[in-house]
């Protein structure tokens, strides 16, 4: 065994207390800055629709694009993880994703941003399986709760704190250029964790892992179910008339394909994504959750900006400002509940997903009761309550959902779980945002209205989450009392 925080050791034994915790926080550094792009863009759309003079539908690509080539990465990258070493994966996608942003930020046309966009998410979509997978490799059993939980804050953050850093990007650039600032940020912290990603990661793989194959066709299938599915989410308001919906029943029957292929691969070796992981309940179960969560909580942001901006008129920075309370919630919240997973269970992602419900609906009602207020201020506090519940959510749910999940699987077992997220944010998107714009487009004074409506669409969907957590509440209390009442 090669001693304690040899460079290069896939082994966590040869890892002590310290060098675990700084190859952790390089992961959580590149995770934040991946995930943070999801939003921080929003709020750069109106600037960035003036200097590039885009069209509505390649603003679009702007921001689906990315989620989409994102969704379409994760569990191929999870899986050449597993194989070859998180170390050089991990690095490779940092890198690239560093590159894109520059190339972002330099763009001097729609059609060039909307390219790096499908590259910078593709970059993004293969670090994040790395690190989930690093958690799974560095930490055993229960010891992982913590930094699930730190990884669940930096999750919740990320997305929420998105708007805040971008306002404060375009105040300090100017309307012209600000915009770019969202990309060119991402350049300095890429090119320090890919220094720190290279020293610290373990990077070696065994012999018998490295002569694992990818299956190749394994990720055609995939890849190109996801695509059919995610397009016309992404595409709805581009794209006109009803048979574009015929594309998502296509790509569910090239994602049964694709579960009947790696059934059947697996009789000749390791798989792509081991199907039988959905044999497990926990698994499956906060699988569920995850894809209805994103669903609802990430559309909040998007239509909460929107409304913000250019419905109310506050400028990019007070937009971001506004969902700060979300954010402070979420990080409190992530770090307790981290700790606090293991004694409670799925019940504590239950109490979670009841306080962002409640506080989804408190802000509708705030808005509803005090139309003349400043909307910042008055939905501070049920932001607040959401975030918090938000922070018992996504990390809780995380360790919960992946406790069973072998090590040698870990990196193709989170891509899939991220991939459910990603499908549930561009569906979430696609369905909160449609009521939103056509509530709007009904004319007069409907931004409220539209606000309201499409943010209890994002609550109910957040509903569809808590039930699939009551579903498993029950099941394991069937399994207790069974256990209890089996002769001893």
């Amino acid at each position: 065994m090669a001693p304690a925080g040899t460079k290069g050791s896939a082994d966590p034994d040869a890892y002590d207390e310290r060098r675990r915790w700084q190859a952790l926080a390089v992961g959580l550094v590149a995770t934040f800055m991946t995930l943070l792009d999801v939003s921080i863009v929003n709020v750069a759309i109106p600037s960035l629709e003036r200097a590039l003079h885009a069209n509505p539908s390649e603003l679009q690509w702007v921001l689906s694009g990315y989620a989409l080539t994102f969704g379409l990465a994760l569990v191929p990258a999870g899986r050449f993880g597993d194989i070859r070493g998180r170390r050089d994966v991990f690095v490779f996608g940092i890198a690239l994703f560093t590159l894109t942003s520059a190339l972002a930020g330099l763009a001097q046309s729609p059609g060039w941003l909307v390219a790096a966009r499908l590259l910078q998410g593709a970059a993004a979509g293969v670090v994040n399986p790395q690190v989930t997978g690093l958690i799974q490799q560095l930490f055993q059993g229960p010891a992982r709760a913590k930094p699930f939980g730190l990884l669940g804050a930096v999750i919740g953050i990320s997305t929420a704190v998105g708007p805040l850093l971008g306002g404060l990007l375009i105040a300090a650039g100017g309307p012209e250029h600000g915009w770019r600032w969202v990309f060119f940020v991402n350049v300095p912290v890429g090119i320090v964790a890919v220094i720190l990603g290279w020293r610290l990661l373990p990077g070696r793989v065994t012999a018998r892992t490295a002569r694992r194959r990818l299956d190749p066709v394994g990720v055609l299938l995939l890849g190109a179910g996801v695509t059919l599915v995610l397009l016309p989410l992404v595409q709805h308001a581009q794209w006109h008339g009803p048979a574009k919906w015929l594309l998502i029943p296509a790509g569910l029957a090239l994602l049964l394909g694709f579960g009947l292929w790696e059934r059947w691969y697996a009789r000749q070796g390791p798989p792509l994504f081991d199907v039988r992981l959905f044999s497990l309940q926990s698994y499956t179960l906060g699988s569920l959750i995850a894809l209805f969560y994103f669903g609802g909580f990430t559309a909040i942001f998007f239509i909460f900006t929107l409304y913000l901006q250019n419905g109310l008129g506050y400028s990019a920075l007070v937009a971001g400002l506004a969902v700060t309370p979300f954010a402070l919630g979420s990080a409190v919240a992530a770090t307790i509940g981290g700790r606090i997973v293991n004694r409670f269970g799925r019940p504590l992602v239950a109490v979670g997903l009841l306080a962002v419900v409640a506080g989804l609906g408190l802000v509708a009602l705030a808005i509803d009761l005090l139309p003349h207020a400043p909307v910042p201020w008055v939905t501070a506090a049920p932001l607040l309550v959401a975030g918090l519940g938000s922070g018992l959510v996504i990390a809780p749910n995380q360790t919960l959902t992946l406790s069973q999940v072998p090590v040698p699987q870990a990196g193709s077992g989170a891509g899939m779980l991220q991939t459910g997220q990603r499908i549930g944010s561009a569906a979430g998107i696609a369905a909160v945002g449609s009521v939103f714009f056509s509530t709007v487009a009904s004319g007069g004074n409907a931004w409220t209205k539209a606000f309201e409506r499409s943010l209890l669409l994002g609550a109910g969907i957040v509903a569809l989450a808590l039930l699939a957590a009551l579903l498993d509440i029950a099941r394991h209390h069937r399994q207790t009392r069974t256990q209890g009442r089996a002769p001893s």
